[in-house]
C-alpha cells in the first residue's frame, strides 16, 4: 500500500494571503499526523511565496513521521536542507513566474549542476529523491547521479483532456515506474492528483508514496483536515 504524504504548503499559501500567523502550517502537520498521513511535505521556495524559513525549522522538531523536503537544486536551499537534515529532500524544478510546479526536473539537460546538489545532500546522510516525467531517460539520468529514489510527475494524468488521454498517462506512468523499479530505485507519484482521480494511481504496481497537498487542503476547507486526510488515506489504501 503506498504511503500518503501531506504536502501543506497551501496552508501556509492562507496565511501569507493575509501575512499573519494563521492557520498555522505546524498546526497543519500535527492533525495531519493524527489523522494518519506518513509524512509531511513542504517545499521552501526561492520566493518563499509560502512556506518559511522558520516553518521548516519549527517542523523538524516537531514532526515524528518523515519530513519531506522539497526544494531547487540551488546553493542557497541546499544550505538550509544541510542544517535541517529532513527524511528526505527531493529536487523540483522551480520558476518564479509560476503558479505551481510545472513539469518534472530536467536531470539530463542539467546534470552537473543536480549532480552537484545530490552529492552536496548525499554527503549530509539525507537521501534524495528526484521529481522527474515518465520518462525512461530522466530515470536512468536520475540512477547515474545516485540518488534512491525518483517521484514521478502525475500532472499529465490530472490534467488530461479526456478519459482516454487519461489512460495514455497512466499506462506512461505504469511502464516509467516499472522502469526505476527495475533500477531499485523507490518509487513515488505526486502533482495535481485528487479525491477523483488517485485511486489508478495508488494501483500501479510498487509504488510507495504519494506526495498530495492541494486537494486535501481545498477540502479540508469544507471538511477540516483530519477528515480530510483520512479520507485520502482510506481512498489510496
Amino acid at each position: 500500500m503506498a504511503k500518503l504524504g501531506v504536502n501543506i504548503d497551501h496552508v501556509a499559501t492562507i496565511r501569507q494571503a493575509r501575512r499573519t500567523i494563521e492557520p498555522d502550517p505546524v498546526w497543519a502537520a500535527v492533525i495531519a499526523e493524527l489523522a494518519g498521513a506518513d509524512g509531511i511535505t513542504v517545499h521552501l521556495r526561492e520566493d518563499r511565496r509560502h512556506i518559511q524559513d522558520r516553518d521548516v525549522r519549527v517542523l523538524k522538531e516537531t514532526v515524528q513521521v518523515k519530513l519531506n523536503f522539497e526544494m531547487a537544486a540551488e546553493d542557497s536551499i541546499a544550505d538550509i536542507a544541510i542544517e535541517l537534515r529532513p527524511g528526505q529532500a527531493t529536487l523540483v524544478p522551480e520558476k518564479r513566474e509560476e503558479v505551481t510546479t510545472e513539469g518534472g526536473l530536467d536531470v539530463i539537460g542539467n546534470r552537473d549542476r543536480v549532480r552537484r546538489c545530490v552529492e552536496r545532500l548525499q554527503d549530509a546522510g539525507i537521501e534524495v529523491s528526484l521529481f522527474i516525467d515518465p520518462d525512461e531517460r530522466q530515470i536512468d539520468a536520475s540512477k547515474d547521479l545516485g540518488v534512491s529514489a525518483v517521484e514521478l510527475h502525475t500532472g499529465g494524468y490530472a490534467d488530461a483532456a479526456s478519459e482516454a488521454a487519461q489512460l495514455r498517462e497512466l499506462f506512461a506512468l505504469t511502464s516509467a515506474g516499472a522502469h526505476a523499479r527495475k533500477l531499485d530505485l523507490l518509487l513515488h507519484m505526486g502533482h495535481g492528483l485528487t479525491y477523483r482521480n488517485v485511486v489508478p494511481i495508488a494501483r500501479v504496481p510498487e509504488v510507495s508514496e504519494l506526495n498530495i497537498g492541494h486537494s486535501i487542503v481545498a477540502r479540508a476547507v469544507m471538511v477540516g483536515f483530519e477528515r480530510a486526510i483520512r479520507e485520502m488515506k482510506a481512498l489510496i489504501g
